[in-house]
């Protein structure tokens, strides 16, 4: 099977049966994000126990691979410690903004790396990495008012 073909059913799959999407609580942070550029948004909400991600919830509107990547998110940073999913999360980046040149690590991404080839599309990436800046930004407001420093 063409390896676009199997990316793009993972990316389908994700965004026709996405995993954590709905707002839940505890939580200690919510942001809210749009991408301005195609109005994609994304309302999340981290839930931090200690080190631990213990929840991510999400409620967003947007084109398939917002909402997939999203998805994918959820299912990659739950039960990681924090620094864990930074870890994640710069990888992710670092393949999004990589324009295709950057070979994701399958082990580490899973189902991430069906995004490796959104990154040839400039205008997608933002799209991609929507629901994870949201991330990024709900936890450092999570880790603030736990009133712990993290590593980013």
């Amino acid at each position: 099977m063409d390896l676009d073909v199997l990316y793009q059913e993972i990316i389908l799959d994700h965004y026709k049966n996405p995993h954590g999407k709905g707002l839940r609580e505890p939580y200690e942070a919510e942001v809210h994000h749009v991408n301005p550029t195609c109005g994609d948004e994304i309302t999340m909400r981290v839930h931090l126990e200690g080190e631990q991600v213990a929840d991510i919830s999400y409620d967003a509107e947007g084109c398939s691979i917002s909402q997939a990547s999203a998805s994918v998110l959820n299912d990659l940073l739950i039960g990681k410690s924090v620094g864990d999913a930074m870890g994640v999360l710069d990888e992710f980046q670092s393949v999004m903004q990589g324009r295709g040149q950057v070979e994701p690590d399958e082990e580490r991404l899973e189902d991430g790396v069906a995004f490796a080839g959104v990154a040839k599309f400039p205008a997608r990436v933002k799209c991609a990495l929507l629901s994870w800046m949201a991330f990024k930004d709900a936890t450092a407001q999570a880790a603030a008012a736990s009133g712990g420093a993290r590593d980013e």
